[in-house]
Order: structure tokens, then sequence, then C-alpha cells
């Protein structure tokens, strides 16, 4: 994922509701969302063999967002998809987890990582200080740190907390994080690209040629129950053109 909104506990009936948006080269060989021989609901990277957001029948969830630094490029040895995978497919807490994932931080490229066992919401980035539990509220990260001021989270934010006071559905959480405005440079940060190919990646809903942009959108609603509905949306270049998929299940 490159960019994700979610309220965690802060939803009278949906104690979890995301909208994320993956950007990715259109080329780059995937699986959509499907229930894994595993049991997981989750996309799949045919490339590296890992996902972006997975969730597990047990309650467990986990997501990522990739850290864009090109300043101080690294050589990984693993694929940040593992980092979702292994999660939910092992029996560690999100704690014991998180504490592997520290020690061997350095050999995955830049990563934001969050997850969850249903009944707390953890944080971790390998450019970031010490993993953190989140506390209930609205949070929304990109390519930079959770708490990061990048303009397409902050509107994001937003997008989230407006939807949030109404009566959120898949559909309505698959409408926002899509809007196609750019920001001035002086509000975006430097990690290393062009400055046009930052300011062109400044936008919630990206196409960049050749072949770059925001392949697919996923939103989620879990109630109080445990019943979670998800629901990918997998774009052709043209926006307007797109492709559903749905899943739901009981934790």
């Amino acid at each position: 994922m490159c960019l994700v909104a979610l309220s965690w506990r802060s939803h009278p009936e949906y104690p979890l509701l995301i909208s994320a948006n993956r950007d990715e080269f259109f080329d780059r060989p995937t699986s959509p969302l499907h229930r894994w021989e595993n049991g997981i609901y989750a996309g799949k990277d045919l490339r590296g063999g890992g996902t972006w957001m997975g969730f597990h029948p047990d309650g467990k969830w986990a997501l990522l967002t990739n850290y864009r630094d090109f300043l101080h490029p690294r050589i990984p040895e693993i694929s940040r998809g593992r980092l979702v995978l292994d999660f939910l497919q092992e029996s560690l807490s999100p704690e014991n987890y998180l504490d592997r994932v520290v020690s061997d931080r350095e050999r995955y490229d830049g990563f934001n990582l969050i997850l969850s066992d249903g009944k707390k919401l953890h944080y971790y980035s390998n450019y970031g200080p010490d993993p953190m539990e989140l506390q209930p509220g609205i949070y929304a990260v990109s390519n930079g740190l959770i708490d990061a001021p990048w303009p397409k989270s902050k509107l994001a934010a937003k997008q989230m907390a407006n939807l949030r006071k109404a009566d959120p559905d898949a559909d309505a959480l698959l409408s926002i994080l899509k809007s196609n405005e750019t920001f001035p440079l002086e509000k975006l940060p430097k990690t290393g690209v062009s400055t046009a190919m930052e300011q062109q990646l400044s936008a919630q809903f990206i196409r960049m040629e050749p072949g770059y942009g925001t392949v697919s959108a996923t939103s989620v609603l879990r109630d109080q129950s445990g019943f979670t509905q998800l629901k990918e949306r997998s774009f052709d270049w043209n926006q307007e053109k797109y492709r559903d998929i749905s899943f739901s299940f009981q934790t």
C-alpha cells in the first residue's frame, strides 16, 4: 500500500474502517484479493511472494506501505511483503513479532507496518523509533512516517473523519483517497526523486508514465461482532474502468 486512512475504535458500530490505495507498476504480476490455502484473505505479489495487506479469520490483520527514501538506498534481503504474511501465518503476539522485526529491520527496504491481533493496534517503521501501540482515533500514512504531515495523508485523515460521521459502507470508503490534486513543492518532502516526480507522487490517485500509478484500492469494515467486509477495486489505466471483488467473514 502507498496511502492508507483508518479509523480505529472511533466509530460506534465499526471498530475498524480502512481505505487504502496500492501504487505499483501496472505490469507487476499480482493476484487480486482472494482466500489463500492457509485461510487468510489477501492479494499476492507474485514476484516477491508476500502481500501488502491481509486478514486472518482469527481476527489478526496487517498492512504495510513503502517508506520512500532514495537518498539512502538499501539493498534488501527480504521482500517487505513477508512482514504482513509472516505475522498472519505465525502465532506470535504483535509485541513479540515486532521485537523480531526490529532485530531484522536492516534486512528490509523502508517500510511502515501496521498490525493488530484484533484487540490492540501497533505501528513500526524501520526508519522510525521503537514500535508503538496506536490508541483509538484516525490515522493516515503514506510513504513517510505515520506522523509525517504529507499533504495527501492530511487530506486522507480529513476524508476518513468526514466519512466516519456518516454511515460508512464499502463503496463510500472506496470513494475517498481518489483526489488527483498535486501540491506545491514547498509542502512536499524531499525523498530523493526529482522535483517533477515528487509533485506527481503527491496526488492521492496517481498516474505516471511509463505505466505506474494507483493499481487498486481496498475498503475494510469490521463491526462490533467481528463481521468483516473486504472489497478490492482494481483499476485499468483509465480510472473510470475497474473491477471489484468482495469477501466477508466472521472472526
